[in-house]
């Protein structure tokens, strides 16, 4: 994908929670920054073994998203893990 190099490039720089959170509010629009949370919030409640409905209803999000982020989860680039798997190591989530 055109410029994900970039962009990737670009949160590598960032030092602190805050300058993520700063960089990713000027970056998206509040409904992505939603999904994009959403997203992430279901990753780390199927990591815990939550059932599908479940986290739909909690996040709140679909079933097709939960679904979705299950099989990028099992099958995806390993993006999902990595990320769980430091934030599991340094006690938070």
């Amino acid at each position: 994908m055109v410029g994900l190099d970039a962009l990737a490039d670009a949160f590598v720089v960032l030092r602190t929670r805050d300058e993520a959170r700063r960089f990713l509010r000027d970056l998206c629009t509040l409904p992505e920054l939603e999904a994009l949370a959403h997203r992430w919030q279901t990753a780390a409640l199927l990591e815990r073994g939550m059932p599908y409905l479940e986290i739909a209803e909690r996040v709140p999000t679909s079933t097709a998203t939960v679904t979705r982020v299950a099989q990028w989860l099992r099958h995806g680039s390993g993006g999902y893990r990595l990320v769980l798997d430091r934030l599991n190591r340094r006690g938070r989530r």
